[in-house]
C-alpha cells in the first residue's frame, strides 16, 4: 500500500480516512479539493489540473482523496490500491451537513484557503444521486482495478472503515 486513491460521494468521510491512514502507513495526503480548488472557489484549468495530478502521481508514495472523474483513470492506473467509500445516501447527505455546521464561514483542512464551506443545492443533488447514479459504475470499475491487480476495499458503513483502519494501526505498528 505505496499509492491509494480514497474515493466516494461527498461526505463520506475521505478526507477524513485519507489522513488517518497518511497517519498509520506514513504517507503524504494529497486532498484534491484544495488542489483544484482555488481561493474564491475558482477553478483550476483542465491542462493545469492534469498536470497538477501527474506531478503527483509520480511521486514514489501517496494517498489521493477525491473523486475528479476527469482523472480518474489516470489516478488509478497509477495506483496499487483503492478504496471506495459505498455509503448509504443518508450518510453522505449528513457528512455534508455536519461539515456545514463545523466549518461555517471557514474553509476546512482539506480544502484551499480562501474556499470557505459552503453548501448549496447543486451539491446536495450530486450526493442525494451519487448512489445511483454514480456508484454502479464506479463497482464496475472496482472490478476491472481487481483484474489489473489493484488491491480493493469496498466499504459501505463507517463501521468497516474504522475496522480497516484499526487492523492497519495494529499490522503497521507490530
Amino acid at each position: 500500500m505505496k499509492k491509494v486513491i480514497i474515493i466516494g460521494s461527498g461526505g463520506a468521510g475521505k478526507s477524513t480516512l485519507a489522513r488517518k491512514l497518511g497517519e498509520v502507513i506514513g504517507i503524504k495526503v494529497h486532498h484534491l479539493d484544495a488542489l483544484y480548488w482555488k481561493p474564491g472557489w475558482k477553478m483550476t484549468g483542465k491542462d493545469e489540473w492534469e498536470e497538477i495530478v501527474l506531478k503527483i502521481i509520480k511521486e514514489e508514495t501517496w494517498i489521493i482523496d477525491g473523486n475528479f472523474g476527469g482523472t480518474m483513470d489516470i489516478r488509478a492506473q497509477a495506483a496499487d490500491t483503492v478504496i471506495f467509500l459505498d455509503y448509504s445516501t443518508t450518510r453522505c447527505l449528513y457528512g455534508i451537513i455536519k461539515r456545514r455546521i463545523m466549518y461555517h464561514g471557514r474553509t476546512r483542512p482539506d480544502m484551499n484557503e480562501g474556499c470557505p464551506e459552503k453548501l448549496d443545492w447543486q451539491f446536495i443533488k450530486w450526493v442525494a444521486e451519487y448512489k445511483r447514479k454514480k456508484a454502479p459504475a464506479i463497482i464496475e470499475k472496482l472490478e476491472q482495478y481487481r483484474l489489473e491487480g489493484k488491491e480493493i476495499y469496498h466499504f459501505t458503513t463507517p463501521l468497516e472503515t474504522e475496522e480497516f483502519i484499526a487492523k492497519l494501526s495494529k499490522k503497521w505498528v507490530c
